[in-house]
């Protein structure tokens, strides 16, 4: 059963982390083809999209959570894995998935930002250079 319960967690938070990198791969292509130029920016894009299939997979799949169904102590058995529990460590599942990438995409996101008006302030000083001849 743990074994079961390990598959389905590896499942939902690899197929949550596929269907993110999917959602924001055409975002994150503009992004990056504005920053960095078309030539070097599919190259990040799929970067990218494989750091948030494996921070989603590693935030999701919690190991160290789940032992607690094949480890007993001194002070308690292993927890029984019922259907109540297959539905809260598959929604926990969901979750941490969801979080972990969020952080993700939350830090390109600002480096993206800071990039994008550094880029910004050097095209208006070419501008203005340009205006001055």
């Amino acid at each position: 059963m743990f074994y079961a319960l390990l598959g389905a967690t590896l499942v939902v938070a690899l197929l949550t982390s596929i269907a993110v990198a999917r959602f924001f791969d055409s975002a994150v292509n503009k992004i990056l083809a504005r920053i960095i130029g078309g030539d070097l920016a599919d190259a990040w894009r799929k970067y990218l999209s494989f750091a948030i299939v494996v921070v989603g997979v590693q935030g999701g799949v919690r190991l160290w959570e789940l032992e607690k169904y094949v480890t007993a102590t001194r002070e308690s058995a292993a927890l029984e894995l019922n259907g109540m529990r297959w539905t809260l460590e598959i929604y926990r599942t969901f979750i941490d998935t969801l979080q972990s990438i969020a952080w993700v995409l939350l830090l390109f996101f600002l480096a993206a930002m800071i990039a994008y008006v550094i880029v910004r302030a050097i095209e208006l000083k070419h501008e203005q250079k340009d205006d001055a001849n």
